[in-house]
Order: structure tokens, then sequence, then C-alpha cells
């Protein structure tokens, strides 16, 4: 009896010890668990046979009362412990301190009055709406923290953002303090997937993409698709790209946004593939999964982030009202979105054109041109020698433009012919030799996160 008290008494004393590493470690025993049950999966299988019998086994059943404390003692308890709430929301046009701050459960007439009066914190309401803004306050409601995060003026909107911090200072009878300052912005890769059920725009839009996701969608694929013909209702993609965040949060201005990294679409029954990867030369392009490449002589769209807003198509004349054949392409932008030229070539006019306003035409080789009208300016002058991509002027409305947009034109021996079909039927440039061996592993590890993508979508298709 004696040596069973001792074996009790250690078996008590051993699950004490268990119990409370148990309390200090579950992180950690999770893991250890995880990896226990991975790497005994197997030997399980060989030492069952040997076990006895659980039915053979005696048994004892164990009752123990167990008293919570009560609700008073639990709420003390609480009380001990400074409690800190953190919530998050946009600014909206129709804003004000107060509103504000009481969608987000601050309850603060000073702080109110700090955003209504102080210069910097004026900033969380001045300017565009769409702000994120995150607070912290106390358990009594009055705010400890407010950040807002947007985007940085200018050019420094592509890679950075603009953080406004108000801070509550102790001892200084409760003022408060705001500073001002940009960071870079960090891509962050994500997973995604949709449905086409009316057009690209949308159907990335549902998915709870940017526009300029649609766009690259379009750009990678142009050779595959003819995105503005042939796109098929129920046509599907999956998507890995980089979502540009803000201290860990993805933005929600569309100012800048990430790269697509790869992509599959299904249109028609017919399954496209593309990877983005950059060369030996330096230079990005996107790939097929088999290897074969999509880089082509003339880039599929002037802008980077568009919406075609007129096809070359018959169509009504905004200003002749008379049906005519539009012989080009429309794309819609804001003015001072960057034109860049969609080959390699020499710029053959720049300057007025009458109804085209401010144009720049690009001289290709084998009697092809490219036009770029309605520009708010021209970078370029006549007889310089433009790269693929390069930047030659910015989007506007002069001339006989009714909104700011792109009139975009391809000639082959001066007469239009449609730009789309240019960049499907152009010259494809390989991947180098030596950039093959990197472009294999890269690819590898991008169609692993693809599938995942694609089993995503399917999950959330049937509600899995």
């Amino acid at each position: 009896m004696d040596t069973l008290d001792s074996i009790d008494r250690a078996l008590d004393d051993i699950g004490a010890r268990t119990h409370r590493f148990i309390a200090r470690h579950p992180k950690k025993l999770a893991a250890a668990v995880s990896i226990a049950l991975a790497g005994f999966g197997v030997t399980a299988f060989g030492l069952a046979p040997l076990m006895p019998d659980p039915a053979d086994l005696p048994q004892r059943l164990v009752t123990e009362e167990v008293t919570p404390p009560g609700v008073a003692t639990q709420l003390e308890a609480l009380a001990e412990h400074e409690l800190q709430l953190y919530r998050n929301d946009l600014t909206r046009a129709s804003d004000t301190a107060d509103t504000l701050l009481r969608r987000l459960g601050v309850d603060d007439p000073q702080a109110a009055t700090f955003l209504r009066t102080d210069p910097v914190g004026r900033k969380v309401l001045e300017g565009r709406s769409g702000k994120m803004v995150q607070v912290r306050t106390a358990s009594n409601g009055e705010l400890a923290e407010l950040v807002a995060r947007y985007a940085a003026d200018g050019q420094q909107a592509a890679t950075r953002f603009t953080r406004l911090r108000i801070e509550r200072m102790e001892g200084k009878g409760g003022r408060f303090r705001a500073t001002l300052e940009t960071a870079p912005l960090v891509p962050q890769v994500r997973l995604g997937s949709g449905t086409v059920r009316s057009s690209l725009f949308a159907a990335t839009d549902e998915a709870h993409m940017p526009d300029a996701i649609a766009t690259q969608l379009a750009e990678a694929f142009a050779t595959d698709i003819d995105f503005h013909k042939e796109l098929r209702k129920g046509a599907t993609f999956s998507v890995v790209y980089e979502a540009l965040t803000a201290d860990g949060e993805p933005i929600t201005w569309s100012a800048a946004v990430g790269r697509v990294l790869a992509a599959e679409f299904v249109n028609g029954g017919k399954t496209y593939s593309a990877i983005w990867f950059k060369d030996a030369d330096g230079k990005g392009a996107y790939y097929g999964l088999d290897g074969q490449s999509k880089r082509h002589a003339f880039l599929a769209s002037p802008l980077e982030f568009s919406r075609i807003t007129s096809g070359f198509e018959m169509r009504m004349h905004p200003i002749l009202n008379s049906w005519k054949q539009h012989k080009g392409i429309d794309y819609g932008a804001p003015t001072g979105t960057p034109v860049r030229t969609i080959g390699d070539g020499t710029v053959e006019f720049a300057g007025w054109q009458n109804g085209y306003g401010n144009v720049v035409e690009v001289r290709h080789d084998n009697d092809r041109s490219t036009v770029y009208a309605h520009l708010s300016r021209i970078d370029v002058a006549k007889g310089a020698k433009v790269a693929q991509g390069e930047r030659i002027g910015a989007v506007g409305m002069t001339g006989w433009a009714t909104g700011p947009h792109l009139h975009f034109e391809v000639r082959v021996d001066g007469v239009q012919q449609d730009p789309q079909a240019l960049a499907q039927s152009s010259e494809a440039q390989p991947v180098s030799q030596a950039g093959k061996a990197q472009f294999a592993q890269v690819s590898r590890g991008l169609k692993g996160q693809l599938e995942v993508a694609e089993s995503l979508g399917r999950s959330t298709a049937y509600g899995e």
C-alpha cells in the first residue's frame, strides 16, 4: 500500500506540474501535439495490437463539484486590469468630428474639439473621404489614440502612405498631440478567385479585388482572349496578387495597388495561365505556366489601369450625334493618368491636332504606328526614341473630348486597325536561356498558390 500511495502521490505531482505547464504554454503544447500526432500516426498502428482490450481494463468514475466565482467577483478581477478597445472604420464625406467618433465608439468631447480645431488633427476629416481610421479607447470610452492612414500626395501615392497619429498625453491634463508622417506601402501576397457574370471589372469587384487587378488580368491574357469580344459569361479566374498594405492593413484607396503575380483564366472551356517573372535583363513580363512566353512586341494597353469605354466598332458619335465607325479604343481614366507607348519606336508627331487635341504619334517597324490623343500633357518631342512602356504623356480631355479619356489608335500603312488585334498578333519575346532555371522555380511555387486560390473559390461557390 505504501508503494501504491507513493505512486499516486507521484502521479498527482506530475499531473499538477502538467496542468501548470499547459496554463503557461498553451500554444507550445498545441504545436507539440500536432507534431507528435503527425509523427506517431503510423507507429500507433503497429503498437495497437500489442495493447490490452480497453473493455478488460478497470474503470473508475470520479465526480467533483466545481463552483465558479460569482459575477461580481469576476467583474472586480476584470476591473483590476486597464481595458482598451480597438475599432476601425472609414471616413465618410458627410462626417463631422462628432459623428466619426460616435461611430467608432468614442465618448470624448475633448477629442472631438481637438479634431475640429488642431491644424494637423483637422486633416482626418479634410480632403477626400475613405481614410482608414483606427482608434484605441480606455474603458471609460475616452480616446487614447487615433491613427488615420490614407494615400500620400502626388507621385508618392504609388509607394507610400500618410500616417496621422493623435495621442492623449499622460500628465498633461488630457491634452492631445498630433503627428504626421509618410511610410512605405508593403506588398502582401493574397489569393482570390471569381466568376464573370457581366464583365471582368464587375467580377473582380464582387471578389473584393481592386480594378487594377482586372486591368492586369486583361493585359496578361491579351494574346489569349479578346476581352472586348470573346469573354464568355461563366468564365472563371484564380489570382495570386500583391495587395499593398499600410501597417499591415490592405489599403482602401485605388491610387496604388500591387502586381498580379500569377493567374489562371478559364474561358469558353479553355484554360490559360500566366506568371509574372523578371528576366535576366530586369524587365518583367507574363509567361505561361508551361514556359511559353506571353511577352510580345506590343503591350495590350497604353494605360496600366483603365476601363475600355468605347471599342473599335460602330457607335453613336458623342458630338456629331450620328452613327460612325469608331476607329480606335477609348480608355476612361482620370486626368493625369500616365500614358505609355505600347512598343519601341520613334516619335513621329507631338503636338496639337484639331479634334484630337494634344496628340502623340509613335512610328514602329513594318509601317505600323500608334496614336495617343486628348492628352493633358505631352512628355516627348518629335524624333525621340521611346521604349515599350515608356511614359509619353498623360490622360486629358483636350480637343473634341466630352470627358477625360485616352483615344488610342493603331495604323498599318496609314489605315486604322483594331488595336487589340495588334497585341494578339505581335511577335513573342521568350524567356532568355539564363532565366529559365529561375523561372521554373518561381512557377512551381506560384502554381501551388493558384491551386489553393482555386479551391477557395470552389468552397465559396458551394457554401462549404
